[in-house]
């Protein structure tokens, strides 16, 4: 396994992250392999070459529509639909787990576009970002990862620039209202560029694949490799830089993520528990890592529940501010906390109930912890009418039998 560091030097868009791929070794054949499996390589062709960015040479990969391929005039008008490319991406020969991340991927792009469009994600068409495209960058940019190995990614904060872009429907300020949606619980830093850094697909990607943000502290690159954009930033390199560590050997104890996060709270006793959720969810949404309420007795005996989030020092002045949004409080505690986790792998097992995913938690080299993907079992569950628990129970027992095999 390899852990990456995705640096977005310059932004960040699906041409960016797969030539980054590219760079630290991905063959292109393998993304021209993956067209294929989405049995859409009559339509495409993906090349990739040495670019330079303001000084820095970098890789560059660009889908190139067939001219043979004609569109009808209202798809060529409209593009396709989120519906039609999650269905393809369905119906591709890949492994579950792509299929998975690459969906989740196209899924969250849909509900920011239908969001600032007024529409459903079923409905939504990718205008700017061109059915094909995103395909290729969604799903090559998956698939890259786990040809290379990498298992766990973390990203740095975005760069934002600004100005104006000119798209189908108009004038749009920078960052444009699709993106803007999908950053929301993303570090970001403004920078001096004016122009679209971030793509939606960009920032897709980042949202959906990111295990963390800011660099591991136990990351140690073997390679390092540069993917380039379209446009041109000067003095800003319009590149995406990707750390990859050296091969780590599964049940390595050393590799596990450490940091510091921020303690966010606040004692309410005035506010409706109707409101709670909302609250929870506002924090969650600005980017903590969890939230939760609990209850609390306050001077002269009168019931609270006290609040509290956690999240990455990047985004705290976010969570601190939805929950004083959210919230009849006044104010907020912040106070700096270590954190360590164990080292986290995912794996998929088999059940009588098909396959499930597993999350496995690692302390010295054995997996301590065992948990299923709970949309997984309740997919399974509901296709067997089986209850929940049985689900959960055949998952754990599954990855049990199959780390007893490995050892």
């Amino acid at each position: 396994m390899k852990v990456g560091y995705l640096e977005a030097v310059g932004g960040l868009s699906g041409d960016m992250m797969l030539g980054a791929l590219v760079a630290c070794g991905l063959p292109v054949e393998a993304l021209a392999e993956t067209t294929a499996a989405l049995g859409i390589a009559d339509e495409v062709e993906v090349t990739a070459r040495q670019v330079m960015k303001t000084g820095i040479a970098a890789t560059k990969v660009d889908v190139h529509a067939h001219g043979h391929h004609h569109h009808g005039a209202d798809e060529h008008d409209h593009g396709r639909s989120a519906a039609e490319l999650i269905a393809v991406v369905e119906a591709a020969e890949l492994e579950a787990a792509v299929i998975e991340r690459s969906v989740a991927i196209i899924r969250r792009l849909a509900q920011a576009e239908a969001k600032v469009h007024d529409s459903t994600p079923e409905q939504v068409h990718f205008h700017e970002l061109g059915g094909l495209d995103t395909l290729v960058d969604v799903v090559g940019a998956v698939e890259g990862l786990r040809r290379l190995d990498v298992r766990r990614l973390h990203c740095s904060s975005l760069p934002i620039g600004h100005g104006w872009i000119e798209c189908a429907h108009g004038r749009l300020p920078v960052p444009a209202p699709a993106t803007a949606e999908l950053l929301a619980g993303t570090p970001t830093q403004p920078v001096d560029v004016r122009g679209e850094t971030v793509t939606p697909t960009g920032a897709a990607l980042a949202a959906v694949l990111a295990d963390g943000f800011g660099r591991p502290a136990d990351l140690i690159a073997e390679r390092i490799g540069y993917g380039a954009g379209n446009a041109d930033f000067d003095p800003v390199p319009n590149v995406a830089r990707l750390w990859l560590s050296a091969d780590i050997p599964d049940g390595t104890p050393d590799v596990q993520e450490a940091g510091q996060v921020v303690a966010i709270e606040t004692n309410v006793d005035d506010m409706s528990g109707e409101l709670v959720p909302n609250a929870i969810d506002a924090a969650l949404a600005a980017g903590a890592l969890d939230a939760w309420a609990a209850p609390i007795v306050m001077k002269k005996g009168r019931p609270a529940l006290l609040l509290r989030a956690l999240c990455v020092p990047e985004c705290a002045d976010a969570v601190a501010e939805a929950l004083l949004r959210e919230t009849t409080s006044l104010g907020v505690r912040m106070a700096p906390m270590d954190r360590r986790c164990l080292r986290r792998e995912r794996i998929e097992v088999e059940t009588p109930f098909g396959t499930v995913g597993v999350k496995l938690g690692y302390l010295r080299g054995r997996a301590v912890t065992m948990a299923p993907e709970y949309e997984h079992c309740r997919r399974a569950a509901t296709e067997h009418a089986a209850p929940l628990k049985a689900v959960y129970t055949a998952a754990v027992a599954a990855a049990q039998a199959l780390m007893d095999a490995s050892r």
